[in-house]
């Protein structure tokens, strides 16, 4: 077996055997990698990879996904270390590949790419013509190519309270609220830097490489974007009713609901159920 592969940082990598040894430091491919019916495979996990419930407890837990232990995770001697480009922090990626450990690293912006990427993964880890799987796969690509539904609810989803934070267009979140039935508000919304600039109080300077897509927002700027639906989700910030009875005194005209932020932002095998979720509650809602 010779697999060659390029990960979403455009870096070759070869496999000349399926690796039998993984750490994830992704919560979305742990549950990738049980999907994949590899689950026996993984040797570590981060404390934020907690599904599947009952399967994941046993194993190890490394670190978390922005504190990554490099010494921890070398400790176990991997032959496949699963990140993530925007979940994990840069030094700690590039100090594991310092360490010669083969390293996969994912940045899914869409739903599809988010199947693409389950489907690369398949094919690592040699399971990709298992019916299972195939099948799988055929129910995700089917899933992220439905078309949008029509007369989409005009959207506001925040990911953090205090500072006040959504996404914009370039995001996996946007791309599932559109395959579920919701147009996003903030689409065109990109993130200024310093922190007065995105609030509207001082000029943008220039952002460099830093990341853009998820801007601080407003009260006023939300109003004024006079969303039809907030859609509040229980990750990254879990969002509950107090915060809920905040937007609701700001925005009074807008429905409130509530959903899981793992199927907004969890790609790969969440996302195949999670999406169908999703279009139902905001087809509900109609």
């Amino acid at each position: 077996m010779l697999v060659r592969l390029f990960d979403d940082r455009n870096r070759e990598v070869l496999f000349v055997r399926p690796p039998q040894r993984i750490v994830s430091l992704v919560p979305s491919d742990t549950l990738n990698v049980f999907a994949l019916g590899a689950g026996a495979r993984l040797v570590g996990r981060t404390r934020y990879c907690v599904e599947p419930e009952g399967a994941v407890e046993a194993l190890p837990v490394v670190c978390g996904t922005k504190d990554v232990d490099v010494a921890a995770v070398a400790a176990l001697r991997p032959d496949l270390v699963l990140a993530n480009q925007e979940e994990n922090a840069r030094p700690a990626v590039e100090a594991l590949a310092r360490q010669k450990l083969q390293l996969f690293v994912s940045f899914p912006r869409r739903v599809a790419e988010g199947i693409a990427h389950l489907a690369r993964l398949a094919r690592i880890l040699g399971v990709e013509t298992r019916p299972d799987v195939v099948e799988l796969l055929r129910r995700g690509y089917r899933e992220a190519a439905q078309p949008a539904p029509p007369l989409p609810l005009r959207t506001f989803v925040p990911i953090w309270m205090d500072p006040l934070m959504t996404v914009n267009a370039d995001t996996f979140i946007h791309d599932a609220l559109a395959l579920a039935g919701g147009a996003n508000v903030f689409a065109d919304r990109v993130r200024r830097h310093p922190l007065q600039a995105d609030l509207g109080r001082e000029p943008a300077k220039p952002a460099g490489d830093r990341d853009t897509r998820y801007p601080r927002v407003t009260i006023e700027e939300v109003r004024e974007r006079a969303p039809e639906l907030l859609l509040l989700p229980d990750e990254p910030h879990p969002f509950g009713e107090e915060d809920a009875a905040v937007l609701r005194s700001a925005l009074p005209a807008a429905a409130v609901a509530f959903c899981s932020g793992r199927d907004l932002s969890w790609y790969g095998a969440r996302s195949i159920e999670g999406i169908a979720r999703l279009r139902a509650q905001l087809a509900a809602l109609r």
